[in-house]
């Protein structure tokens, strides 16, 4: 019977105190973040101008997400913290916060990098409202229940959300890649997705990036130009050829599709830690808070991450 492998962390020490960092109230609310609270500039139109910064309403709302915190309870947090902190700043309110991250625009934290990225992509619902799991299986379903699907684009060697895209449930994945890769300002090396991706359209979205597209074609793929036609290969059909030459599980082997699971990994720790369903009403405000989520996950990850290698049986 196969023992199911075993790792351990290298960087325990540096990996922990990263881990404690993530709760800590400091982290989130400093020196920096307290200069930028009062909105600055003037919109130079007729009426007052926002009295709060969105760098403000954006701290205020990843503080909601990160404590899960009601409206109110965020705003009573931030007071008294301001008030231990001895500062004369006014916390917006939770309708202000409400109105406000409808025009926020969020941009994710990134790391940049010198080399090309290999991008794992990959899908989630996060629910919206209904009922609970538990009645759900002792009572049946009652009413309905809704979710927002939510895309992301990963970094597969830092685990970093490089893009993300919030959408209806009932958008496939394949119409929404495009929206992934334009969102990307570094060079992409290759895109690896699953079966969901596995269309032409795709294929020429990553080819026009300039990447090399890794997807597991379905089982009755039909390879659709022959190799004696002048045409130039398409890489779906280069991908048919080399799987039937090497089977599917030595294809994926060779063309890293395994790395593609770390997208999954990085749904994992973001409903952990989140909780995986939106307190918000508005679409767009649904949307700026996963944005948020995204960002303060970045923020997370580079803080630090464990070193594990594999324990030899």
């Amino acid at each position: 019977m196969k023992t199911k492998a075993q790792y351990k962390v290298r960087n325990w020490n540096a990996y922990d105190a990263a881990l404690k960092q993530r709760g800590s109230i400091t982290f989130w609310v400093n020196e920096e973040i307290i200069e930028q609270w009062r909105n600055q500039q003037k919109t130079g139109r007729k009426g007052a101008s926002n009295y709060y910064s969105d760098t403000a309403i954006a701290t205020m709302g990843t503080i909601q997400s990160v404590f899960n915190l009601p409206g109110r309870q965020a705003e009573g947090f931030l007071e008294s913290l301001f008030t231990l902190m001895g500062i004369e700043l006014s916390v917006p309110d939770h309708s202000t916060l409400c109105r406000r991250l409808s025009k926020l625009s969020v941009k994710l934290p990134v790391v940049p990098k010198d080399q090309a990225v290999h991008l794992v992509v990959d899908s989630t619902g996060v629910k919206v409202y209904g009922e609970g799991e538990w009645k759900v299986r002792t009572h049946g379903v009652a009413k309905r229940r809704t979710w927002r699907k939510l895309h992301l684009g990963v970094d597969e060697s830092s685990g970093e959300i490089l893009s993300a895209v919030v959408t209806t449930n009932d958008m496939a994945d394949c119409e929404v890649l495009k929206d992934i890769l334009e969102q990307i300002e570094q060079p992409i090396e290759q895109v690896s997705g699953d079966g969901g991706y596995d269309t032409f359209d795709c294929y020429d979205t990553i080819s026009q990036s300039g990447a090399k597209a890794v997807i597991p074609p379905r089982s009755n793929a039909k390879i659709q130009l022959r190799t004696n036609s002048e045409k130039q290969p398409h890489p779906r059909d280069e991908n048919l050829r080399r799987v039937s030459q090497v089977g599917r599980k030595q294809w994926k082997q060779e063309s890293r599709y395994h790395r593609r699971s770390l997208s999954e990994t990085a749904i994992f720790r973001l409903k952990t830690i989140f909780g995986g369903k939106l307190r918000r009403r508005f679409f767009d405000n649904q949307a700026v808070e996963l944005f948020l989520q995204c960002a303060a996950l970045n923020r997370m990850i580079q803080l630090g991450k464990p070193d594990s290698y594999k324990v030899e049986n």
